[in-house]
């Protein structure tokens, strides 16, 4: 079984943020990079389903700039088998679409039977990239998957899906098939002293990809950090079942969740 996983590099959660000079993206000359938090996730569901088949390979994918090789070298050491990098230099400027056609066409002749992504990204928070590709693959896809039934893989592959209210779907669906991995599904491995030296010597193949016409759909106009205010209103002028009758209206017709 071979299992492609993608993840990315963001910035630190605890990173000091700034809007760079254009105002289309943060400065990242001088923060912390991190791997995004569900994607180490999907990486982990990847090692433990090739662990609990006993064979199989897992190939980790990134898409962005050299500094991205940090990622890389963190999932090898943590038991991947070997890395895809394609290389895009400022992939912040990408829309999903792009990044999942130059994602595809990196892996499609791997003919992976299952292909792993997080939910969503920590920095964009587009959430469609893993979706795009599966429709660019031609493979039926799960999101927000919470669990995996490790022993369901004779052609087809048993999943968990955390729906609204509440609510869980399982599914069983027919490999290949990709899916998005909700974060906190498992407990997230360390990489060892020895997965450190193993990773060493571990494949890392780059791609540079071609854009070509295919250009974006979507373009970012503007980032900035969101002003906070404040503002108070007295309902009721200190009798307490008029207040309760304004604030039931503006409830209604102004906030409109009643």
């Amino acid at each position: 079984m071979k299992i492609i996983v993608l993840m990315k590099q963001v910035a630190n959660k605890d990173a000091v943020l700034r809007i760079g000079k254009d105002e289309k993206w943060i400065d990242e000359s001088d923060i912390a990079h991190q791997t995004n938090e569900s994607d180490g996730y999907a990486l982990e569901e990847a090692l433990r389903m090739k662990e609990a088949k006993g064979e199989g390979e897992v190939v980790v994918c990134t898409l962005g700039g050299q500094s991205a090789k940090t990622v890389i070298k963190d999932a090898l050491a943590r038991g991947a088998d070997r890395a895809i990098h394609v290389v895009a230099e400022n992939s912040n400027k990408l829309s999903p679409h792009q990044i999942a056609k130059m994602i595809a066409d990196a892996i499609r002749n791997e003919n992976a039977d299952l292909v792993f992504t997080g939910l969503q990204s920590d920095d964009a928070s587009y959430g469609q990239t893993g979706v795009i590709l599966a429709e660019l693959l031609g493979i039926p896809h799960a999101t927000i998957v919470i669990d995996i039934d490790r022993e369901s893989l004779n052609g087809n592959l048993r999943v968990k899906r955390e729906l609204e209210s509440g609510w869980y779907q399982w599914f069983v669906y027919q490999l290949p098939a990709l899916l998005t991995i909700q974060s906190g599904i498992s407990q997230i491995r360390y990489a060892s002293l020895k997965g450190i030296m193993a990773a060493k010597r571990k494949e890392i193949k780059e791609v540079t990809p071609t854009i070509g016409d295919f250009g974006a759909a979507q373009q970012i106009q503007k980032v900035y950090m969101p002003l906070k205010t404040k503002q108070t209103q007295m309902l009721g002028d200190g009798d307490t079942k008029r207040g309760a009758v304004e604030l039931v209206e503006k409830l209604k017709t102004e906030v409109r969740i009643l």
